[in-house]
């Protein structure tokens, strides 16, 4: 069980990017780190690339949308949950989307995975993933208008059950 107080790639980070650490938090044995999201390309390459932290798999990567909560930076978030094959050990890194523009930079060059996780925070919550080979829907259709994993979304829809066309049995 990891602690924040000894993790060893908090350390590093802290000392690589000290400006970039914004906070850190254990929940049940799993550290979170928040970053800016300016430097979220070189931190994950570095967590990946460095020889002794080698998280060298993605394993998710998920949006949150935390709107009405005053006491976070964003409405719109996004975490890499990431994991060393060579350490046994897990890290999640959690970039908040500020300002007016819903743009973050694509991990798809470091992890290919990344492809299809990307489209479907994009197709869901409205994420626009900067550099992504294909960034198009993936689940609904390509006139659908919103973002259904929104909180401010209707929970019954807006009337786009009865558009689509259903086979009966």
């Amino acid at each position: 069980m990891d602690s924040v107080e000894g993790n060893q790639a908090l350390a590093k980070l802290k000392a690589t990017y000290p400006d970039s650490i914004l906070e850190a938090k254990e929940f049940r044995g799993d550290i979170t780190v928040t970053i800016k999201k300016e430097n979220l390309l070189s931190i994950l390459q570095f967590l990946r690339d460095d020889e002794e932290l080698k998280f060298n798999h993605l394993a998710s990567i998920s949006g949150i949308d935390y709107l009405k909560m005053e006491d976070v930076e964003g409405r719109l978030a996004v975490v890499y949950h990431l994991y060393s094959l060579k350490n046994n050990r897990r890290l999640a890194i959690k970039t908040f989307i500020t300002g007016d523009s819903l743009e973050i930079d694509s991990v798809y060059s470091l992890w290919k995975t990344a492809n299809w996780q990307e489209r479907e925070i994009y197709d869901l919550f409205g994420i626009t993933f900067k550099g992504h080979p294909a960034l198009k829907r993936i689940f609904l259709p390509e006139d659908f208008e919103g973002h259904p994993l929104r909180k401010d979304y209707p929970l019954e829809g807006r009337g786009e059950r009865s558009r689509f066309d259903y086979e009966e049995e």
